[in-house]
């Protein structure tokens, strides 16, 4: 039978329509009933009174329970104070599976019992809206890399070798060797790069960090872009370009979501081209002023960056940190070698990095000695040296994290929420 979505049913006003979905909440007031149902679309209140339908309907929707599936009939009236400015009067209804003691109730629940049943926990209103602003931000990072004429390549899951040491990597058994789980597919990109000029990658990357912070997953998106011939400089700007256009486009056709999350958009409706851009030492003299222990030379911890990003409105570009911090492969600064070309865009309102990058070591005598000073194996990354044999160029890339970028332009206060089925430190179920 055909039915109508309830995003679409402003076209059907006056009309008799079928909505096929789910019992969000009900409310009875006499000889009323008043349904509210959801379908995946949007929400919908149809209204049952007992004068207009047969006795069974009456009864249906007496029966109906929170997230029975059911499919109802009835004509769409205009009414300003309904959900989405239309109601259903409805004249058919039939319960198509009748959900008994649904666990998630209107009370409060503890995050423990809403993670086990994160299943469910997904139909909240909530989480609905948190997950179509991922979706829009993920469709705006791949327009906007489009736009530019970025080649989409996909890299691999499974890896011989890490990107930045072993310590953080899910080890595995491939047949009769070793492999692991990617951290990043920018290796990969790297030598894609050097066939199309611009190219991305998009995926699921995995760190074994033991961390239980409220900006941390061991399974994460990034949007990886990198570009021959290009040096810090470039991807700088194109980092800006990017996290602008994605907030102003999910600003632009999610407002209803960021409404429902009760986000104040004030300082993202600022997020406009040039970020600040402030070296690692203009950071950590910060740090120094605001009475932070970290040492100098180190890499920023979380705490850290929310210091430095409270300083400005706008994410800020942190850029050059020490080369001893940063893996194997960035670059170092032809005008202070002590330094690497990179830059980490720390979100503001406290939500910490969201991008990294760097520009690449491009001389194959270089990269061999950093593998050999990071004790990485030669033999592992054979492929990654030969790039730097056949028509070695600069170029240079990042890697955004998808659910850090929810969490901040969703106001959340842990990435948990930011993906279907969140992989924490203690948490792989369900």
């Amino acid at each position: 039978m055909a039915h109508t979505y309830i995003e679409e049913i402003s076209q059907y006003q006056g009309e008799e329509v079928t909505i096929k979905g789910w019992l969000y909440h009900k409310t009875e007031k006499g000889k009323l009933r008043f349904l509210m149902v959801r379908d995946g679309t949007g929400l919908v209140q149809a209204v049952v009174f007992q004068k207009n339908v047969k006795p069974e309907v009456f009864e249906a929707a007496d029966r109906v329970t929170q997230e029975s599936s059911l499919i109802i009939k009835g004509k769409v009236r205009a009414d300003e104070r309904a959900p989405g400015g239309y109601e259903l009067d409805v004249s058919e209804l039939t319960i198509f599976q009748l959900a008994e003691n649904y666990p998630i109730t209107p009370k409060e629940h503890g995050v423990a019992f809403l993670m086990d049943n994160r299943h469910l926990w997904l139909r909240s209103s909530r989480q609905t809206a948190i997950l179509r602003v991922r979706s829009e931000i993920i469709h705006a990072c791949r327009d906007f890399l489009a736009e530019r004429r970025f080649t989409l390549v996909d890299t691999p899951i499974f890896t011989p070798a890490a990107c930045e040491g072993t310590t953080t990597l899910f080890e595995t058994q491939y047949f009769d060797q070793k492999a692991y789980l990617t951290q990043s597919g920018q290796l990969y990109s790297e030598a894609t790069c050097m066939a199309f000029g611009k190219v991305y990658c998009f995926g699921p990357t995995f760190r074994a960090e033991k961390s239980k912070t409220r900006r941390h997953l061991m399974e994460f998106w990034m949007v990886e872009p990198e570009i021959a011939w290009a040096e810090l400089d470039d991807v700088m700007a194109l980092a800006e370009e990017l996290v602008s256009y994605v907030v102003q486009r999910v600003l632009d056709r999610k407002k209803e979501e960021l409404k429902r999350l009760e986000r104040d958009t004030t300082l993202l409706e600022k997020i406009h081209p040039p970020f600040p851009r402030i070296t690692y030492h203009e950071a950590f003299r910060i740090l120094q002023e605001a009475g932070s222990e970290t040492p100098i030379g180190s890499d920023f911890g979380g705490t850290d960056e929310t210091v430095i990003a409270e300083k400005f409105d706008l994410p800020v570009m942190v850029h050059r940190y020490p080369v001893e911090v940063k893996a194997f492969y960035v670059q170092p600064d032809p005008q202070d070698l002590s330094l690497a070309l990179c830059v980490d865009v720390l979100a503001p309102e406290g939500y910490g990095e969201i991008i990294g990058g760097s520009q690449r070591v491009h001389d194959y005598h270089l990269l061999l000695q950093r593998l050999e000073s990071h004790h990485l194996p030669r033999e592992a990354f054979e492929w990654y040296l030969d790039l730097r044999k056949y028509g070695t160029v600069p170029h240079s890339g990042f890697g955004m994290g998808i659910e850090r970028v929810v969490a901040w332009i969703c106001g959340l206060e842990h990435v948990r929420e930011t993906i279907p089925f969140p992989r924490m430190l203690y948490r792989i179920y369900p």
